[in-house]
């Protein structure tokens, strides 16, 4: 959308990264120009092309569209505003409806600046502000206008509800993800008791990776979720590889898993070579890890290329010294895993990336955190807590949604939970023009909502692989939300003869309640066995 041909891709690619990129969108154009193909952007783009490239053409084609309409103003881009202005090239018939304030696309080319300049490009501009809501109660549209307003980029408008007062916004805090995902579980498990519908509830992220614990939470609690746009966190491709790597490092003869794996990171070895030594472990009465295992390496050369056998064997070489560091020390596991197999150069170089990565680190955070919890445990146990949890049965029926800001926008909900209202998630980064995108994301998702509005931030998470102390986000402040407002709940929920379950240990009641560091930890008496552990990690019955 910026009319780069792919000569000028390669012009501008200093880095290898880049370098790539134009490669691929070199080859892409070709393969569209020989199968007579065109995509979405080349509509756009070969339409204005043609129209600037023949001026009578372009004249006609005004003259033949009297009135132009377009709607989301505030998300076009560059190509596109050249396109209206072609089109409006014998006439000023032009209406735009566009909110600055809702403008979240900067990253994919959507230029705010169409809609805040668009009387100099377009002469004789009449503003109509809209600024009648039919959706949401005062007390959101109050919270909301009140964060936007420190934007200094926009036009200006103050959201007016015409449905009246209603509750308070509500903010939850938690001492980490796992209790933050019990609490919002415990109040929408009230609001479905109330007979709300739970088509009506959703919950909002920033990032995708905060939707894990969430998921967790929902599943335990037998609450019934669609993930918009987007895949649930253990159907996710990387998290699938890191469970393959744990499945083959406890199970050597699990196939399933070992094929998954043994490309990942790239080996040289293509599908033809696995499909072989698949057929070769079969033919001898093995599995794939103890067919590699047994056979000399001549062996081996007569089913792979000889520099792929020795690969091999010094793959499992590495399989087996990550089994026996396990069975030794799980932490020391946990660090060994990403050093030895640099499983996050599978996705270097992609457009998604960081996310991938992101997620590689939640899982590692999730393997910490178990192990924490439960020393004595090992990754056999992980592993079959994890297949409880991605094997959860969903609930046949209305679900309530989870989905990103981003996927949020044009939706709406009677009942809104947004999470990860915390520095470096929700605003993602801290300063200029960006912070002021955040914000307008944060004002997006507080306009979700109709009926009730929940803003959840934790005091730590699991971030990068790592807990991580957080401080609550600076739009509490800026939305006037530090005083005055409905604390939902805060601190632990627990008290002294609670009975409670525990993943690993089972059913314990509380005999006493304590601090360490920012969270409460329980000491729990498990048949006659009592066990100091974080009130994150159980639940009350």
């Amino acid at each position: 959308n910026s009319l780069l041909s792919p000569d000028d891709a390669y012009k501008q690619a200093e880095l290898y990264n880049y370098q790539q990129i134009a490669k691929v969108y070199e080859e892409y154009e070709a393969y569209l120009n020989e199968n007579n193909l065109v995509d979405f952007d080349d509509l756009i783009a070969l339409t204005y092309k043609l129209l600037k490239e023949n001026p009578a053409l372009a004249e006609q084609t005004s003259l033949k569209y009297q009135y132009i309409m377009v709607d989301e103003y505030q998300d076009t881009n560059e190509l596109q505003l050249k396109l209206v202005q072609m089109l409006c090239l014998k006439h000023n018939n032009l209406c735009v409806v566009g909110d600055d304030d809702q403008s979240i696309y900067g990253w994919r080319g959507a230029h705010i600046r169409n809609i805040m300049e668009f009387d100099k490009d377009f002469a004789g501009t009449s503003v109509f502000k809209l600024e009648e809501n039919y959706r949401s109660r005062e007390p959101i549209l109050k919270v909301a206008n009140a964060l936007i307003e420190h934007n200094r980029s926009r036009l200006g408008k103050t959201l007016i509800a015409t449905r009246g007062n209603g509750d308070d916004v509500a903010i939850l805090n938690s001492s980490d993800e796992n209790e933050e995902a019990r609490k919002i579980a415990s109040n929408i498990n009230r609001l479905l008791s109330s007979g709300i519908s739970a088509n009506d509830i959703a919950i909002l992220y920033r990032v995708n990776v905060l939707s894990r614990s969430i998921e967790e939470g929902l599943n335990r609690a037998g609450i019934a979720y669609k993930l918009v746009g987007g895949l649930r966190f253990y159907d996710r491709s990387e998290v699938k590889d890191l469970i393959s790597y744990l499945r083959v490092i406890t199970n050597h003869h699990d196939d399933f898993s070992f094929k998954r794996i043994v490309n990942k990171p790239k080996r040289g070895l293509g599908k033809a070579s696995v499909d072989k030594l698949e057929l070769a472990a079969h033919a001898n009465g093995t599995s794939m890890y103890e067919f590699i295992k047994h056979a000399s390496l001549e062996e081996l050369e007569n089913v792979v290329r000889k520099k792929n056998a020795q690969t091999l064997k010094e793959f499992l070489q590495n399989i087996e010294d990550a089994a026996r560091v396990a069975s030794e020390s799980t932490y020391d596991f946990i660090d060994m895993l990403e050093e030895t197999f640099e499983l996050k150069k599978i996705y270097a170089g992609l457009q998604d990336e960081a996310e991938r990565i992101l997620n590689m680190d939640e899982f590692y955070g999730l393997l910490r955190d178990f192990v924490k919890n439960a020393p004595e445990a090992g990754i056999d146990e992980f592993l079959n807590e994890l297949t409880l949890q991605s094997e959860q049965d969903q609930v046949e029926g209305e679900s309530i949604y989870m989905m990103s800001i981003h996927a949020s926008k044009g939706l709406e909900f009677n009942h809104v939970f947004i999470i990860g209202l915390e520095e470096g998630f929700l605003p993602l980064v801290g300063d200029g023009s960006d912070l002021e995108e955040e914000r307008r994301l944060g004002y997006v998702s507080f306009t979700r909502a109709k009926d009730t509005l929940t803003l959840s931030h934790v005091d730590s998470r699991f971030y990068k692989g790592r807990r991580s102390e957080l401080q609550k986000s600076r739009f509490f402040n800026e939305a006037g939300l530090c005083a005055g407002s409905l604390i939902v709940e805060k601190n632990t929920a627990f008290k002294k003869g609670d009975l409670v379950r525990h993943k690993i240990f089972g059913t314990g009641r509380v005999t006493g309640i304590g601090k360490s560091g920012r969270e409460f930890k329980l000491k729990i008496n498990f048949a006659g066995t009592t066990r100091d552990i974080l009130a994150s990690f159980v639940e009350r019955l």
